[in-house]
């Protein structure tokens, strides 16, 4: 149904937890593909021991050029993107292969619910529900609240574990390298989207995962992806998913352009480049 991509780094436990999930709590049969950055963990064993397609480098690359690489080999007609540190709860991708089929044509963008740990992050998100690290993980117990967790549909589409037409994935060029590592490359794939016309941005209340939380970028020499984005499109990636976007909004159908504040908020950043 969806070829899932997975870039990982040296990051086994958390990679093997998250293709179990898949494989367990999937509904559909997936293409999974990996890309295994630098794998002296054992990644790339493991992975053909488990007969997983996966590109790799030897070096880490980042999370844009990874994604890019695996999905030269994608067959089927959605490209799904999934972080190694996601666990995927029974019936995650029906809820989207079902909005899907409702849609009925092929310009959207769709995104799962997380659930973290943390509190204080965006209102898209199920807060403050720690069922620990992958070395003590309480998956009996997530497995049986997770259903208890509420969450309606919401507006603005970004963040993974996300879905989109292979079409348009390579109408955009896929992820955009200036933004290596990785940090703000999820903006602006949304906005390379928008740009190409997509206003059906939606997060699936009833499709869930459970996300441990920076296993990978905590470790990482972060890119300042902020600025890349303010450059290239003249407004700061905040401006673009409250007043564009409408993260977290409950969903009311797709989305219209701004009302206001493009021209204004694009001199303040001239500005601030000065």
């Amino acid at each position: 149904m969806f070829t899932i991509l997975i870039p990982t780094w040296n990051n086994l436990p958390y990679l093997q937890k998250c293709v179990e999930s898949l494989r367990k709590n999937s509904t559909f049969q997936h293409q999974i593909i990996l890309h295994i950055n630098e794998g002296i963990d054992g990644s790339r064993a493991w992975a053909e021991e488990e007969k997983i397609q996966y590109t790799y480098s030897s070096e880490n690359i980042g999370i844009c050029k990874a994604l890019n690489l695996a999905s030269q080999l994608a067959t089927t007609q959605y490209i799904c993107y999934f972080n190694d540190d996601m666990y995927a709860l029974p019936g995650w991708d029906f809820q989207l292969v079902k909005e899907i089929e409702d849609i009925a044509h092929q310009n959207f963008f769709l995104s799962s619910t997380m659930i973290e740990p943390r509190e204080g992050r965006d209102k898209n998100i199920l807060q403050g529900f720690d069922f620990g690290d992958v070395q003590n993980f309480k998956e009996r117990e997530l497995m049986q609240a997770y259903k208890n967790f509420k969450m309606h549909d919401w507006c603005g589409a970004s963040w993974p574990p996300n879905v989109v037409s292979k079409s348009l994935w390579d109408k955009v060029g896929g992820y955009s390298d200036e933004f290596s590592p990785g940090m703000y490359s999820d903006p602006d794939f949304t906005m390379k989207l928008w740009q190409a016309g997509i206003r059906y941005f939606k997060g699936v209340g009833e499709s869930k995962v459970y996300h441990f939380m920076s296993k990978s970028t905590g470790k990482v020499v972060k890119n300042n992806g902020r600025k890349t984005f303010m450059q290239k499109y003249k407004i700061t990636p905040g401006y673009f998913y409250r007043n564009m976007l409408k993260m977290g909004d409950e969903w009311r159908g797709e989305l219209k352009e701004p009302l206001k504040g493009l021209t204004w908020l694009g001199s303040k950043i001239k500005a601030y480049f000065a």
